[in-house]
């Protein structure tokens, strides 16, 4: 084709062809891409899961609960009463495991927002958990209920967050009303898969309550399928305490999911070896697994570990290193080695959001994607080992956390991304492909637009004020947070979630106990 023919070409277009339209994200199902990798042989795997059994039957778990107790008797375990310790055989351990389901269809509020988690699928949740929030413009800080309800307008906005976490804690609501606050916001401004915390069953009931009124389910729509999950985590080592034992009942007995998580930290309360922590980690998820299935079998339940090292100077949590990597990695191979969906951690020790923040939560985000897990938690934001969610590292990983998306979509190769009569055949010998039929095609659609990241020159970006990622971040949050939209809500299940809330409140709310 000459020049003159593709200037005629070009003309036509902009007279004749509609503008391309714009890009279609939809980072809501999501299929790990990358290479399963191993860090051990799979006899030593089988090894490890031998002596996680060998564990539970000779030396038993400590749990607090006389009812989880009573579960576990009533199936045949061995009970020490005096002691609280809990003896469970290996029959009663691969019995729990074969009735775990190895897929949950997990319902959102929306179905568009409705997943699966089984191995091979993937799902980001932002950090989780922290006492403190922090950013720019209002420095570190006790987190605040403004501050939930602004990272959960933020988990909202970006699509590649499948789940709510519990992000940060609201310090200024009073303990028996804060799940009211947080159930109630994450029912009016999001209807992605939301958490609920598992601090005793007056409060876990209260949050069922909210749920069904605010999303219009019947008992048995929501027992079929889990609306809502919860993060158990066991006292390493070998201690399950009074509240997660709870959770686990409360949330197996209703369908809903529990997401068990031991937190072993080698050299503290782990063995100070990546396969000596990860077998006790395994012993506990089985433990607690085992409890769930006897409680109702077919219990949702998600395989976790949260294993990384300690700084052996200080004492304090490391998190994206090499054993943090590899702690991953195996706990990996036992999930795939039980058939389960699991859940794994990214996460940074950093104090503020720079390129040590950057390299770990990077690090350890390779090390869940590489070892396979399908829940990746603390995957933005998350610093201080948890002590704090910050609004700018939250804005600056959630655009990896969008590339990796990308990465998981494919690339495809037919004639049409070939391209030889739209692209290669119009554009002579050292021409190029700026106006060819192909890019005017696709300029608004083949490439991943970031947020934060600046591709401008130095010259350019100078002009613009040499604002470096952090404080694009800022204005990033600031922007998404000035023009947030919700999501459309039943008013008149919105209306009756409020009278539930304003009856509870006026009670007195609901202890934190079980």
């Amino acid at each position: 084709m000459s020049a003159s023919d593709q200037g005629r070409r070009r003309r036509r277009r902009g007279v004749d062809a509609a503008p391309p339209p714009g890009r279609d994200i939809n980072y809501r199902q999501l299929k790990n891409p990358f290479p399963l990798m191993e860090v051990f042989p799979a006899d030593q795997i089988a090894d490890m899961h031998e002596t996680a059994l060998r564990i539970l039957q000779e030396l038993g778990v400590k749990v607090l609960l006389p009812e989880a107790r009573n579960i576990f008797a009533k199936a045949g375990a061995r009970v020490d009463a005096d002691s609280e310790m809990v003896y469970i055989g290996r029959d009663m351990v691969e019995a729990a495991v074969a009735s775990a389901p190895k897929s949950i269809a997990c319902r959102a509020g929306a179905r568009q927002r409705d997943f699966t988690l089984e191995l091979g699928s993937l799902v980001f949740q932002p950090g989780a958990g922290a006492p403190n929030a922090t950013d720019l413009v209002r420095g570190r800080r006790p987190a605040t209920g403004q501050d939930y309800l602004e990272f959960l307008k933020l988990t909202h906005h970006f699509d590649v967050f499948q789940m709510i976490s519990p992000q940060v804690e609201p310090q200024d609501v009073p303990t028996p009303l804060r799940h009211y606050f947080t159930t109630q916001a994450q029912m009016e401004l999001t209807d992605k898969f939301p958490f609920f915390f598992s601090r005793g069953t007056p409060q876990v009931m209260d949050c069922f309550e909210m749920l069904t009124t605010a999303r219009g389910l019947s008992d048995d729509e929501f027992r079929t399928h889990p609306h809502s999950y919860t993060i158990i985590n066991t006292n390493s080592p070998r201690t399950l305490d009074i509240p997660m034992a709870q959770g686990l009942i409360d949330f197996a007995r209703h369908g809903q999911m529990s997401i068990i998580t031991p937190f072993t930290l080698m050299g503290a309360m782990a063995p100070i070896t990546v396969a000596g922590a990860i077998t006790l980690s395994h012993a506990e998820a089985l433990a607690a697994l085992t409890l769930t299935q006897l409680a109702r079998p077919g219990a949702p339940v998600c395989y976790g570990t949260f294993t990384s090292n300690v700084d052996m100077k200080s004492g304090a949590p490391a998190f994206g290193t090499p054993s943090h990597f590899q702690a991953s990695l195996a706990a990996g191979q036992l999930a795939r080695h039980l058939g389960l969906p699991w859940r794994s951690a990214a996460g940074s020790a950093s104090n503020i959001n720079d390129v040590q923040a950057a390299n770990e939560n990077q690090f350890g985000l390779w090390g869940c994607l590489m070892a396979g897990a399908t829940v990746i938690i603390h995957s933005a934001g998350w610093l201080e080992g948890g002590l704090t969610v910050s609004f700018e590292k939250l804005v600056c990983d959630a655009e990896v956390l969008n590339m990796v998306a990308e990465l998981c979509t494919g690339a495809q190769a037919g004639e049409a991304e070939i391209g030889f009569d739209t692209a290669l055949s119009e554009v002579e010998p050292s021409g190029h492909f700026f106006a060819s039929s192909q890019t005017m095609d696709r300029y608004n659609t083949e490439f991943y637009e970031p947020h934060v990241h600046d591709y401008a020159n130095f010259g350019t970006w100078a002009e613009r004020g040499s604002l470096d990622a952090n404080s694009r971040a800022t204005g990033v949050w600031k922007e998404i947070l000035a023009n947030f939209q919700p999501p459309e809500q039943n008013s008149d299940q919105i209306g009756a979630l409020k009278d539930f809330i304003a009856k509870r409140t006026e009670e007195g709310g609901a202890p934190p106990e079980s």
